[in-house]
């Protein structure tokens, strides 16, 4: 056989070899991979306030952990086994990428839908609609964004409160130093120690981190809502059955009424470890996206 034959049955071999991974690599299948499996990998934050945060002894709660919950046992219904459930702490820094390359099968934390990210994930239909505001000691005298001129104002590596927080510097022409913790719990600890003088992050965050604090009273929220975010659960992209699987998931439990109950159960009501309650009632943007569920990007909430 000649050279230029042999050539042409490895191409030939090759591209038989190539098409189905490459097929594999652009299509999602999560549905016939924890079938496959039996392991279901729930993507979590540490301390993501009340919608996801760890309880102890290798537990996680939280508001989108319970949603997620429901939609791993409609998995469990659509491939007709159990599943083990896997926790896995993921951050601000890299959980795109844990659910972009199958490490979680879905993320259930505070995660900002973003345009940005629809490139390389997909969405649930939002289930929380976040306030971005300023956590401050009390007797700091900042009542706004305005007053952090030579300030020191910490927030979350990886987070979309890092392009907020530049974004209205810009806007209302304020000079300020950033800095930046790992994790929510590192934000506020800046704040707390003394190291900043204010902490922006998503307003519940905030909430669950004072009352949470050694001296709550030393705290407060304060100024206007910085920016508007729809919160939901990530997962990968071009998944077109998982994708229904959860979006039916969500709707079922906010036609029942189930989804203000999980929100009244986290958000409301006394939660462990500690029982603290923040008493945080649905806003007027949340309940509006209840009652129109949809995945549009943090873009179309924009104000105009």
């Amino acid at each position: 056989m000649s050279m230029r034959h042999l050539l042409a049955v490895a191409a030939v071999a090759t591209a038989a070899l190539w098409t189905p991974l490459a097929a594999n690599a652009q299509t999602a299948d999560t549905l016939a991979r924890l079938k496959a499996t039996g392991v279901v990998t729930m993507g979590v934050r540490e301390s993501s306030g009340v919608l996801s945060y760890g309880l102890g002894a290798g537990q996680y709660g939280g508001y989108h952990v319970d949603i997620c919950r429901h939609i791993i046992a409609n998995a469990e219904k659509a491939i007709g086994r159990a599943l083990e459930l896997r926790y896995l702490p993921v951050s601000s820094q890299n959980r795109v990428d844990m659910v972009k390359n199958g490490t979680v099968d879905l993320e259930c934390g505070s995660t900002t839908n973003t345009l940005a990210r629809q490139k390389d994930v997909a969405f649930a239909p939002t289930t929380y609609v976040e306030e971005v505001r300023l956590a401050v000691r009390a007797n700091a005298g900042i009542a706004s964004i305005k007053n952090l001129g030579g300030k020191v104002v910490a927030t979350t590596r990886g987070s979309t409160s890092v392009q907020t927080l530049r974004r209205q510097a810009r806007a209302h022409g304020v000079e300020f130093t950033e800095v930046f913790g790992n994790d929510h719990a590192d934000s506020f600890l800046l704040l707390e120690s003394g190291r900043a003088d204010a902490f922006l992050m998503d307003g519940q965050i905030l909430a669950t981190h004072i009352a949470n604090a050694k001296s709550p009273a030393d705290f407060k929220v304060v100024g206007e809502a910085l920016n508007v975010e729809p919160i939901a659960i990530m997962f990968q992209k071009d998944d077109a059955a998982f994708k229904k699987l959860a979006d039916d998931t969500i709707r079922g439990l906010q036609t029942s009424g189930e989804l203000e109950k999980i929100y009244d159960k986290w958000f409301v009501q006394a939660i462990p470890p500690k029982n603290i309650r923040l008493g945080l009632q649905a806003s007027d943007s949340t309940k509006a996206a209840w009652t129109g569920l949809n995945d549009k990007p943090m873009e179309d909430y924009a104000k105009k």
